[in-house]
């Protein structure tokens, strides 16, 4: 289906909702937006195949600009709004767009994209959403407003290309399976997704984190295939996102662990006051979630938190119910979309049991976009055809599987391999941590060493008392080659929204000579 039928049997139904600013778009506002939306493109000299960059918060001109990109049989990449002006005209130029969508509301990035938009991004028209223009930028509504709102006559289905998350390096273009065809035929990434939702009527989904990732794009795309009500918050709020929840009467949600922390942060009476009874699933995926974590919000939810393990590039997934993950405590799943292969570093797969770098072959082949020698890395080098995402784990006997850690994360401790996730995991149930992160550090002897660098919930914690507390907690927990010898304090960790810690950032503070806040050593 496509949202310009459900505009002609429901045009008054909710397509898009902002629950905490009252923003409501309706199927019969949608269609005839996109339309425009679409038309502008084909004046602006857009063809199908062509690219058009979108950075925007969660605001409704985003569904807006999708589905008139999907309208014109353009491919949609969506920049993440945190980026500095360096970093988005990067994306900008190496997707090749023709058109950037921005808003005043992303900031700096945004006003310094729009004004510098001929040295920056050449040749890229840019237009601005929302009231505040910006200077150098086109405003979108105004060009909107003057194209017709009917359809063009060469429709023809594009899609989006996201871009890798950046948390170990540069961003990188991901080549999605996609063929080119009429606009209401769903691709098999959508209908994967779909199978998943079938039985859920009337179908509201919710997720609280930004669109311009992958994860929360795909659900608000196939929530309005479904002829759903997709509901977003401008900006992810624990107790906002449950007063949505019973508002909306949603049945779907999609989180990522860090949210769940969240929730689980607040009392014990503020999560009382909401009725979420309309709940019938809770989809998390982008990190690993605490096993004690996905325990509490089991406990409080009922047996209705799946998880599903995949990424952007789209090679394969791997999907677990509630009531598996009871009996499987800690794994992902079985494969559900491709075959999984774990290989050791020569490429050779290994036995149930093994650790190794894990692959998925049967869907498509990983490619980057304008990077070959990534996209090679990305392969098997004895079987071509199996793609990795750059993560460490395991099969167990019945083919679940289990997540170590990312191999760009690993820590090499005097030639022993350390998976940082499973002592971080560890340290977020000490009751001051907010959040964990645990790296390698140069060592003279061993090449690495582990530490653990931790933002508390209270920053008046941050003493050397606390340290030697942290460190103490950890002993008891992991063993002595993988705990941490050292805990410095951060007032911040470069965290995604979409849960993904961006560890490259702050081993820089490290592997560059940067002196630590402070360190007890044990």
């Amino acid at each position: 289906m496509h949202p310009y039928q459900h505009a002609e049997s429901f045009p008054d139904k909710p397509a898009f909702v902002i629950a905490d600013q009252g923003v409501v778009l309706t199927y019969g506002q949608l269609d005839p937006l996109t339309n425009r939306g679409a038309q502008l493109f084909r004046k602006l000299g857009l063809k199908p195949g062509d690219v058009v960059a979108v950075m925007l918060k969660n605001v409704s001109d985003f569904p807006v600009a999708y589905w008139s990109s999907q309208r014109a049989g353009t491919m949609m990449t969506p920049i993440s709004t945190v980026l500095k002006p360096a970093e988005a005209a990067y994306i900008v130029n190496d997707c090749g767009a023709k058109v950037l969508i921005t808003g005043a509301d992303v900031g700096d990035t945004a006003r310094i994209l729009a004004a510098e938009h001929e040295t920056l991004i050449p040749g890229v028209r840019v237009f601005y959403a929302g009231d505040e223009p910006l200077n150098g930028a086109e405003s979108w509504s105004q060009a909107l407003s003057q194209m017709p709102a009917e359809r063009i006559a060469d429709e023809i289905a594009g899609f989006y290309m996201p871009y890798s998350g950046g948390t170990t390096g540069r961003p990188k273009g991901i080549r999605v399976p996609f063929t080119p065809g009429p606009i209401d035929v769903e691709v098999e990434m959508e209908l994967n997704s779909l199978r998943r939702q079938q039985g859920l009527d009337p179908y509201v989904s919710f997720s609280g984190a930004p669109l311009y990732h992958a994860a929360p794009l795909f659900q608000m795309v196939t929530t309005i295939r479904f002829g759903g009500t997709c509901v977003v918050l401008s900006r992810f709020d624990a107790e906002a996102s449950l007063k949505a929840i019973q508002d909306w009467k949603v049945c779907y949600v999609q989180m990522v662990p860090t949210m769940f922390v969240r929730l689980l942060a607040l009392p014990a009476e503020v999560r009382a006051k909401y009725d979420l009874s309309s709940l019938r699933k809770v989809l998390h995926a982008a990190a690993p979630c605490p096993v004690a974590v996905k325990h509490r919000m089991i406990e409080w939810l009922g047996p209705i938190i799946d998880e599903y393990y995949s990424g952007s590039e789209a090679i394969g997934q791997c999907y677990i119910t509630a009531e598996e993950w009871l009996k499987k405590p800690g794994s992902v799943g079985r494969a559900t979309w491709g075959e999984i292969h774990i290989a050791n570093e020569a490429g050779d797969e290994v036995p149930a049991g093994q650790e190794g770098l894990i692959y998925f072959a049967g869907v498509k082949v990983v490619e980057y976009a304008n990077d070959p020698e990534k996209s090679a890395r990305a392969r098997n080098p004895k079987h071509p055809t199996w793609s990795t995402l750059g993560d460490i784990g395991y099969l167990d006997a019945d083919g679940y599987l289990f997540l170590c850690d990312r191999k760009d994360h690993m820590i090499i401790r005097g030639g022993v391999n350390i998976y940082p996730q499973a002592v971080e995991n560890e340290l977020i149930e000490h009751p001051k941590i907010a959040d964990a992160a645990v790296i390698g550090v140069p060592h003279p002897e061993l090449g690495e060493e582990v530490k653990a660098v931790i933002l508390l919930k209270d920053p008046a914690d941050a003493t050397d008392e606390t340290a030697a507390e942290i460190l103490a907690f950890i002993k008891e927990r992991v063993s002595a080659v993988s705990r941490p010898r050292s805990v410095d304090f951060t007032d911040e960790l470069p965290r995604l929204p979409t849960g993904k810690l961006a560890k490259h950032e702050v081993r820089k503070r490290y592997w560059a000579d940067a002196a630590p806040v402070a360190a007890v050593r044990s």
